[in-house]
């Protein structure tokens, strides 16, 4: 019995080195960039990294990044602003960060290539909210005092939850433990296609046994309820962060979803002036996907169409000056 075991143990561990070894000859796992917090409280990636972005289990999408000395995803290393250059700034989240397309061809560069004499200057952060976005705005105001014209995208629905700026938790579950198992890309390759999760998740369902918690299914008026209190959530949010955090209304345009965003939220955009380009509006009449197969960011047709989107409001905007 006990010599079954040792082969048992002997050929599984033997298994698994096999595909550790599969899964980094194929380059199958997502390398994620490490993340630190600099001296103004602002987070970002480590500078100087680059690697590949992976999604999908079978590599549906590659993308080259490259963190540059700031600290973002950027061909350009510089972003001090020139008299003599339009410069235009990028700010959100993983969408604008763009780790699903090579950095040189980032939404940034794709607007870049298009105008003379501009620079693009990208400020995209997996993970940030408006507070993440206006503390960075806020924090490096010397530099975005220069920069012409800064647009910020927002999802309404995922970016409004909080209402004052906070460290958040990815710097704190950034442990030795979490460090170690990100040299074993089999794993990484596992959580990232959801074979783990049964098991992420069974402490939680664990713990509602215990507790005696059970999902409880909603009345459609009981989920409109909380519909609109997550949008009165959202737009109380929205003022008190503009109110912390205030910004040129001519000089910096939102970029979001108008589908995503509550009736209340845009007219008190429309009332206080706010500038915004509506995302709706040219993916509804794509021909073709404008997001990933297996992930909810910008297919590189979504991308070509936002950058035509921004590139059309600033031709409208010269023209008007």
């Amino acid at each position: 019995m006990g010599s079954i075991i040792k082969k048992v143990i002997i050929y599984g561990v033997l298994v698994l080195l096999i595909l550790e070894g599969l899964v980094r000859i194929f380059h199958l796992h997502n390398e994620v960039p490490n993340r630190f917090a600099d001296a103004k409280g602002v987070e970002k990636w480590v500078p100087n990294q680059s690697e590949y972005s992976i999604t999908g289990n079978r590599k549906q999408n590659v993308g080259q990044y490259r963190i540059n000395d700031f600290g973002f995803n950027s061909v350009h290393d510089n972003y001090e602003p020139k008299e003599d250059t339009f410069e235009i700034a990028l700010v959100g989240d993983s969408f604008i960060e763009g780790f699903h397309e090579d950095y040189t061809n980032s939404l940034g560069q794709q607007i870049e290539k298009n105008l003379s004499n501009t620079m693009v200057l990208e400020f995209g952060y997996a993970g940030y909210d408006l507070a993440d976005e206006l503390h960075l705005i806020h924090a490096y105001k010397d530099i975005f005092e220069k920069i012409d014209h800064t647009f910020i995208y927002m999802r309404f629905t995922d970016d409004l939850d909080r209402d004052a700026y906070q460290e958040s938790s990815r710097l704190r579950l950034d442990t030795p433990f979490s460090r170690i198992a990100k040299q074993i890309k089999l794993l990484i390759y596992l959580k990232d296609i959801g074979a783990l999760d049964p098991v992420l998740q069974l402490p939680g369902r664990i713990m509602n046994f215990i507790s005696g918690k059970n999902e409880i299914s909603l009345s459609e008026e009981e989920l409109r309820k909380q519909e609109k209190l997550k949008n009165e959530l959202s737009l109380n949010n929205f003022k008190t962060l503009l109110a912390e955090y205030p910004i040129d209304k001519e000089k910096y345009t939102f970029l979001l979803d108008r589908s995503l965003c509550s009736t209340e939220f845009l007219q008190y955009l429309g009332h206080n002036e706010y500038n915004f380009l509506d995302i709706n509006t040219t993916f509804s009449k794509a021909e073709k996907p404008t997001t990933l197969i297996y992930d909810q960011h910008w297919s590189k047709s979504g991308r070509s169409l936002v950058a035509k989107l921004i590139l059309d409001y600033l031709d409208s905007s010269a023209r008007q000056q």
